[in-house]
């Protein structure tokens, strides 16, 4: 059996070759200029067939550099598994789409040096912008970045960088949240459970906790507020470790996103303490939504993002980059979902 070998691309050379044209004709045919230079409609009409009958495909970066803009895009997630970071990419890749820009889509696992090998592979290919998560709070790196590209922050932001950003305005509804599970329910104690605490999400969502806890009735306590990562596993070890703190399980707890709340319910799973929902005597309430939590036995109240939203807004600031006007950095709303 012969081995594969690489398919050798036709280019605009060997098209203006089999037509019997020059170079210069060729690419102007190709281009749509045609009508523009007075180009023969036979002479138009041969170089299409030929270009159809070898499957010819013009050299994006050639032209791109030629262009000045290549209509590609690069968005750069922690985390592809993420709900909230896939439906917001869902919708900005449609509208990218829909308006001829590509979106290229990386993963960063949340680790700087991550981001940061994302970002250069992405600068090698000669893109518009590049949108980020950012995964740390260093300005230095994002700044030699904005020399060789536009750039934009999605969900988060570094505050010591003058750059424009779209994130939910979350620090309101969580305190109302947090305000009214503890008053219905009459709670002495409210968990917290977060993610990294240097990201500004993590500040925003604790800042909530803590503004419900003043707006309930209860004093904020050090050892209620616990941190790791945004990783499921992590909600396991946070509640792990509680529970064996307190010997027992918690009234109360706030996750500051749903993956965190996967590992909480993963732990209350294998420890078969489900039921302890189903009676109410462990209370959870978290930051980020899934159509899951509506079809539960129990009743976990949730802070749904609006990804559509988010991403109408992040294409805004894209075409507002690209046409360069002024930006401004944006929050959209977040929406309560009180069940039960």
């Amino acid at each position: 059996m012969a081995e594969n070998q690489p398919v050798k691309r036709i280019t605009l050379n060997d098209i203006a070759r089999l037509s019997g044209v020059s170079k210069t004709t060729a690419s102007m045919v190709l281009n749509g200029q045609s009508e523009q230079f007075r180009i023969k409609p036979e002479t138009r009409q041969r170089v299409c067939q030929i270009a159809r009958q070898y499957g010819y495909r013009a050299n994006a970066y050639a032209k791109g550099l030629k262009l000045q803009r290549t209509n590609v895009v690069g968005l750069i997630v922690p985390d592809l598994a993420n709900y909230g970071f896939a439906s917001t990419a869902k919708y900005l890749e449609k509208l990218c789409r829909d308006s001829g820009l590509l979106l290229v889509i990386a993963c960063s696992d949340d680790n700087p040096v991550q981001e940061k090998l994302a970002i250069e592979r992405l600068l090698d290919r000669q893109i518009d912008l590049i949108i980020t998560a950012p995964t740390h709070q260093d300005p230095k790196y994002y700044k030699s970045v904005l020399k060789q590209t536009a750039l934009l922050q999605l969900d988060r932001f570094v505050p010591q960088l003058d750059l424009c950003y779209a994130i939910s305005d979350d620090t309101p509804k969580i305190a109302q949240l947090v305000q009214r599970v503890i008053t219905t329910n009459h709670l002495s104690e409210y968990f917290y459970f977060g993610g990294q605490l240097s990201l500004s999400p993590s500040q925003s969502r604790l800042a909530g906790f803590c503004q419900g806890l003043a707006e309930g009735g209860l004093g904020e306590q050090p050892d209620w507020i616990l941190h790791r990562d945004y990783r499921p596993e992590s909600g396991y070890r946070l509640m792990q470790s509680l529970v064996e703190r307190l010997g027992r399980l918690p009234q109360a707890v706030f996750t500051a996103s749903y993956t965190i709340l996967e590992g909480v319910l993963h732990y209350l799973t294998e420890y078969q303490q489900m039921d302890k929902l189903l009676n109410r005597q462990l209370q959870l309430a978290t930051f980020d939504d899934h159509a899951l939590l509506n079809a539960l036995p129990f009743h976990i109240h949730s802070i749904k993002q609006d990804h559509e939203q988010i991403a109408k807004q992040v294409f805004t600031l894209i075409q507002q980059t690209l046409q360069g006007k002024a930006l401004k950095p944006v929050k959209v709303p977040c929406e309560i979902l009180w069940r039960g």
